[in-house]
Formats: C-alpha cells, sequence, structure tokens
C-alpha cells in the first residue's frame, strides 16, 4: 500500500496542537446517560487556495448550508491556504484527524493515489460544459474512485472542477515544438509532469505559493492554471502571454477522515451529505463566474497578450500528449488503467446523449 510520509514534520506538529486548542472536537461527546452529542460542534474545513477563491467560494456555501440543515449544531472553521500548510500537508492533516474536510487536488495527490493523476492528463474530457459537469458529478465516477481513497484513510465526497487549465509564458505557446527549452511549473506529481514532458518542455515541481517568485525570477519560463488562479496570484503580472488551449480542467476532491466519517452520528453524516448535493451545483456556476470576471479584470488592467488555439492546433496537442497516457499505465496499474477507460467511456457516452455536445475532446 502506498502511503503519505510516516513522521510529521515540526511545522505540522506545530499545526496540529494550534488546531487542537483553536476549535472544539468533532468527535461525538457523551452527555451521561444517552450518549447524544454535545452540540455545537466544529468542524475544520482546509484549503488549497486563499480567500476569493472558487475552494473558499465553495467552503463557504457548504459552510452556510450545514449550519442551516444542522439548526447550528454543526459549525465549520474555514483554514485558507497558506494558514496552516502546503496541500501535501493539508491532506497529512486530514489523515491524522487535525483537519476534517480539506481540499485534495491530483496534483500532489497523484505521487500517492496515482489513479487520480488521471485528471492532470489531458484532452481526455469534452469541450462541452455540459457532459463534464455530468461526468464529474456523477456517482460512478466517485466509486471508481472509492477504493483507492480509502486504502489511504481518506473518505472521497467528490470533484470539483474548477475551470480549464490555461498556459502562461512569455510567448504564444501555439505547438508542441514552442515548449521546446521552455521550462514550466508543474504540481508536484510525477504524472502531471509527464504530460508536458511529451511536449518537450523541461519540467519544475514548484509549491502553488512559490510559483509567483519564481516566474518573477526567471527560474521558471511559465505555469498551467484556471484563470481566477492566474488573477488572485497575480502571475499575468509577470508573464506576457496566456494561451487558452483547453487541455484539461483543474479537477479536486473534498476528502475527509475515513475514520472520523465513520465514527459520526447518522445524522450528522446526513447533514454531511445534504449539504455537499446542495453545494455540487453551485461549484459551476461559480468557477465559470470566476473565471470569466477575473478574464475580464486581466485584460483591463495588464497588456499581457490572450491566445486562443484554434481545433488545428490543438489537435496537434492533442496527438502529442498521448504517450503520457502509457506513462499513467504504468505508475498507476492495471487499476489506474481501468478507471481511464472508464472515464473515457463516460464522456463518450454522455456526449452521445447530448444532442448539442462538441464530441471533438478525444
Amino acid at each position: 500500500m502506498r502511503r503519505f510520509c510516516r513522521g510529521l514534520t515540526p511545522l505540522l506538529l506545530t499545526v496540529m496542537l494550534v488546531l487542537a486548542g483553536c476549535s472544539d472536537s468533532p468527535a461525538p461527546v457523551s452527555s451521561g446517560d444517552d450518549d447524544k452529542p454535545s452540540y455545537p460542534v466544529t468542524w475544520r474545513f482546509a484549503l488549497e487556495e486563499i480567500e476569493g477563491s472558487v475552494q473558499h467560494r465553495y467552503a463557504l456555501e457548504f459552510k452556510d448550508r450545514i449550519e442551516r440543515i444542522s439548526d447550528g449544531n454543526i459549525l465549520v472553521d474555514i483554514f485558507p491556504y497558506g494558514s496552516i500548510g502546503t496541500s501535501l500537508q493539508l491532506t497529512e492533516l486530514v489523515r491524522e484527524g487535525s483537519v476534517h474536510l480539506a481540499f485534495a487536488s491530483p496534483g500532489h495527490l497523484a505521487n500517492v493515489i496515482p489513479e487520480v493523476g488521471v485528471f492532470t492528463l489531458h484532452y481526455l474530457l469534452s469541450d462541452d460544459e455540459e457532459v463534464n459537469r455530468d461526468v464529474l458529478a456523477s456517482d460512478e465516477l466517485k466509486q471508481l474512485f472509492h477504493e483507492p481513497y480509502s486504502e489511504q484513510g481518506l473518505k472521497l465526497h467528490g470533484f470539483v472542477p474548477e475551470g480549464w487549465m490555461v498556459w502562461t509564458a512569455n510567448k504564444p505557446l501555439r505547438s508542441p515544438a514552442d515548449f521546446d527549452g521552455l521550462t514550466i511549473r508543474t504540481m508536484t506529481s510525477d504524472i502531471a509532469e509527464e504530460t508536458y514532458r511529451t511536449y518537450g518542455a523541461a519540467t519544475s515541481q514548484v509549491p502553488f505559493s512559490q510559483v509567483y517568485s519564481d516566474l518573477q525570477l526567471r527560474r521558471i519560463d511559465g505555469q498551467a492554471n484556471p484563470v481566477f488562479a492566474i488573477e488572485e496570484m497575480g502571475f499575468y503580472e509577470v508573464q506576457g502571454v496566456m494561451t487558452f488551449a483547453r487541455p484539461a480542467q483543474f479537477v479536486t476532491s473534498v476528502v475527509s477522515n475515513t475514520s472520523w466519517f465513520d465514527a459520526l452520528p447518522e445524522d450528522q453524516k446526513l447533514w454531511l451529505e445534504d449539504a455537499m448535493d446542495e453545494v455540487a451545483p453551485l461549484a459551476y456556476e461559480v468557477q465559470a463566474e470566476l473565471n470569466a470576471s477575473r478574464l475580464n479584470t486581466i485584460t483591463e488592467i495588464s497588456n499581457i497578450r490572450v491566445v486562443e488555439l484554434n481545433e488545428e492546433e490543438r489537435s496537434r496537442f492533442r496527438e502529442a500528449s498521448l504517450p503520457a497516457r502509457e506513462a499513467y499505465f504504468r505508475i498507476a496499474g492495471e487499476r489506474g488503467a481501468a478507471i481511464l477507460d472508464q472515464l473515457l467511456t463516460m464522456v463518450s457516452t454522455t456526449e452521445s446523449a447530448t444532442p448539442t455536445a462538441d464530441t471533438t475532446a478525444q
């Protein structure tokens, strides 16, 4: 079984001690003679993004709904990115039980759950947003990942797409040849690196919080993120061109500690699931709204050039990206291969059932 690092760093130990003192325990507490939990209880929700992001909006909506559904019996403390650790550290804190809910993206999670690295591969999803919405929100997809997550002590509550990844650099990236000699930042999983290596790029695994300074100091030449992240992190200030190739969506997941979830009273499980169900459709609206508004902001306050690839240019990248799937098979094994095949089938089947779907993304 693949595992996260066995020992916690001094930073994480400090964070765990701080968290232990800043919030109520979520575990059921005996009230004496009836074993009912004492309310209210507080759940800690950690984000991989800063305030104002898609994840922050999602967490606020979740907080509002579960506090309403539970009649105030469940309270939610939200910890934006940087307040208690990096993405990898947040996942470790979930596994240790110090954080109860968190976002966990394939960019780092694929190193220990390689199957989830499928979401860092390019040109798997449809160009039709309705198709992607149906596929990514489906119970069938969630079930495919139940076992891989469970093996790491994580309960998967669902996937949250945050918009198309956009490439930034100081030149247009219209063909794989444009990546030659370019060092692009990737998330910290090996599978994420493989996709860009197929284009001929050099890669550098850089934590999210370090990307701006590395771009500014020319340690790296480019990066990929949804538009809202490019705006809120200021990457457009130190890059000259944004290339819209629609290679993949940034898809993250919401997780909790499996043991913690299993130990919840049935009413708390139902409140959690109901709140997640209510928030899921809003995630699509939030990401669409933020990515559109943030693009307007970028173009209004900067001179960055915006380049959108045509279908012929995208086809070249689609073809060049295929060897990364072989790397994914090698790293994720038979279970990963089955997940990739099923995901492609789900996209194709959903497109066929959607008359207006654009089927060029395969």
